[in-house]
């Protein structure tokens, strides 16, 4: 029996991997990611989901202890957009914090693309 990538992951993952799902949102399982951190260290990371059509990562946040900060300011100054999904903290709430980002981070990469195109005419 072949095993299934829903077995390797935490339960909030499977959460927002079945909204993505339902969404028709094809996603990839912890894609490694290369980055430099804050002292110039090349590093191997690996979001919890690659939304390639929307070129956009996602983070669940699984873990209150975690420093989730750290993560965001090191994706951020590396150009890797990435939305954190706090399900421990907002359980009832990330599926709008989800498509409010989703759109947001759309929206912005929308109007970069336009830039470029009105440049090139």
């Amino acid at each position: 029996m072949k095993e299934s990538i829903y077995n390797k992951m935490t339960n909030a993952e499977r959460e927002v991997a079945d909204l993505l799902k339902e969404m028709g949102i094809k996603w990839s399982y912890e894609p490694p990611v290369f980055l430099w951190d804050e002292d110039k260290r090349p590093r191997i990371w690996a979001p919890d989901f690659f939304l390639s059509s929307y070129g956009i990562y996602v983070e669940v946040c699984g873990s209150k202890n975690f420093d989730y900060d750290y993560r965001k300011t090191i994706y951020q100054k590396n150009g890797y957009n990435v939305i954190f999904l706090h399900l421990c903290k907002t359980s009832n709430k990330w599926k709008n914090h989800f498509l409010h980002y989703l759109k947001l981070f759309t929206r912005y990469r929308n109007s970069k693309l336009n830039e470029i195109i009105r440049v090139e005419n």
